[in-house]
């Protein structure tokens, strides 16, 4: 292993966190109001971040840093974030909960390296193959034997036919269903199998007492059959359906079929993985590279990073619930795009692509596109003046120059990775007013705009004098800075920095100066 191999393992790509959309998380998505809407950094700002977690039907995020520790916040319903929902019904996107693998039970060198958000549950993996979930239990999608709900992060057993432990390494969830991939390329599935998500070839339909409908529950992770021979690279769950990839390009897909989003051609479900016919070769540039499911749709991204969809994926016009697509289509619109990235929210749907009209700077370069109807909590973030739906894919006009390498689209709300350079110093901070000291922090002091160079935190706003700085500083510095409270404590809450900076500087701006002490003493 060569020394650049080691230092690219030690130190994983990272990135800052934006969000638009939804923040008011106890009532997104329900009819007891209006939601607040979010448009900047969240308390995260100063939080190196390598990946980000939610789903199209989830009110949960999960953001995982380069230390392995994991920071949750949205929703908390049913304990879905690991905490009692009767104390915490939500976890702020300003002050989310910190939580270490050691914290569950795990060896001092294990890290967080995967999560996964469905309806009401969370599900977070281990360096070490572990698997940890916690929230609403009463159909086994928590792996755990069934119960109301799971009140904090539990250890999952999951075991291979022949008794061994299995490995995980990465994760997704529907609304009632959870799926975990092995390093060894298999799929385990846990939960209901109403609809056949499960891919275990049944639902278990009967009727019950008072003739109401029953499926099956599976709460220990089962393999899936009909893919156990194939080694799965990726697979992404829907609200009720799963789409798969394996290592040579194939795609699978199972579970409900409704608005022909296994893209097969028909609205029957699928009770076992099948073959998607359009991209099984021969032509290899035409297989599969990356998949993606929405709520009600799939996405495929091939070889030659084309871009296709099926199932309903509008609320209007062709693609809708009138005239979904019934088998996979290329997307005209974004035919001149090679796709690197695509994902699906409630209502919302995002590519990365390269940016050709920045390939005269030499820079490396990204743009992001996006499209959705009836974004009605600004998940498409395109700008408060702006529509709130964009029923054609369109360049995403305030990322422009903002190089996003990873999104995760939510029930409401958007998250994206994006590297602290170029024009992400630009963007709108939420919250935007911390009301921070005027006077320095350290000596308390407002020399004003004549005295000695400022230098502010870039998350709270705090103010230094460069002399103030221990060690002292001759210029402002390029590139992100953040004040010593910041960077002891990332992703505390900014107001509540701010608050206690400001209650430092006015403790400090009262106390005599040396000089005064002197003077009265003589």
């Amino acid at each position: 292993m060569s020394i650049n191999e080691t230092q690219s393992e030690a130190k994983p790509e990272w990135g800052r966190v934006l969000i638009c959309g939804g923040t008011d998380w106890p009532r997104l998505g329900r009819k007891s109001g209006k939601t607040d809407s979010g448009d900047g950094e969240p308390s995260l700002s100063n939080v190196k971040a390598t990946s980000i977690h939610t789903s199209s039907h989830s009110c949960a995020c999960v953001v995982l840093d380069i230390d392995g520790v994991a920071w949750l916040f949205g929703r908390n319903g049913s304990c879905a974030l690991g905490l009692p929902s009767t104390d915490v019904d939500a976890i702020s996107e300003n002050a989310p909960r910190r939580l270490t693998p050691l914290e569950l039970g795990a060896p001092p060198t294990t890290k967080f390296v995967h999560a996964a958000c469905g309806r009401n549950h969370t599900l977070l993996v281990g360096s070490g193959g572990e698997l940890w979930s916690a929230g609403i239990n009463n159909l086994g999608q928590c792996g755990q034997p069934v119960s109301p709900e799971v009140p904090a992060f539990k250890l999952v057993n999951v075991v291979s036919e022949g008794g061994g432990r299995e490995r995980i390494v990465k994760a997704t969830a529907g609304i009632t269903f959870s799926v975990v991939l092995t390093d060894s390329g298999k799929v385990f599935t846990f939960g209901s199998g109403e609809k056949g998500q499960l891919g275990n070839g049944r639902t278990g339909e009967r009727i019950i007492t008072g003739n109401k409908v029953a499926f099956d529950i599976v709460s220990q992770p089962t393999q899936v059959e009909g893919i156990d021979n194939r080694k799965i690279v990726q697979v992404s769950a829907g609200a009720q359906h799963c789409i798969a990839l394996d290592s040579t390009g194939l795609v699978y897909v199972w579970g409900y079929g409704g608005y022909c989003r296994l893209g097969l051609g028909t609205q029957a479900d699928e009770l076992k993985p099948k073959l998607v016919p359009n991209f099984a070769g021969p032509n290899e540039l035409l297989m599969g590279a990356y998949v993606a499911a929405g709520p009600s749709n799939s996405v495929v991204v091939d070889r030659q990073g084309m871009y296709w969809m099926t199932g309903k994926w509008k609320n209007s016009g062709e693609g809708s619930s009138g005239s979904p697509y019934s088998s996979f289509r290329y997307m005209q619109d974004i035919m001149g795009c090679k796709v690197s990235l695509a994902c699906c929210g409630g209502v919302t749907h995002w590519i990365l692509t390269p940016d050709d009209d920045d390939k005269d700077t030499g820079a490396p370069s990204v743009m992001t596109v996006a499209w959705g109807q009836n974004a009605a909590n600004g998940e498409l973030g395109l700008g408060p003046d702006e529509p709130k739906s964009a029923t054609k894919p369109t360049r995403h006009i305030p990322l422009t120059g903002v190089l996003v390498f990873d999104i995760a689209a939510g029930q409401n709300s958007t998250l994206f990775l994006a590297k602290p350079t170029g024009k992400y110093s630009d963007m709108p901070r939420h919250p935007i007013d911390v009301e921070p000291p005027d006077a320095c922090v350290q000596c308390g002091v407002d020399q004003g705009d004549d005295g000695d160079e400022v230098l502010e935190c870039e998350k709270c706003d705090a103010p230094y004098h460069l002399s103030c700085l221990t060690p002292p500083l001759e210029s402002i510095p390029e590139g992100e800075w953040f004040c010593p409270d910041c960077e002891q404590s990332p992703g505390a809450s900014v107001g509540a920095a701010a608050k206690k900076l400001k209650t430092k500087s006015l403790k400090r701006k009262a106390e005599p100066t040396a000089g005064a002490q002197k003077k009265k003493k003589q």
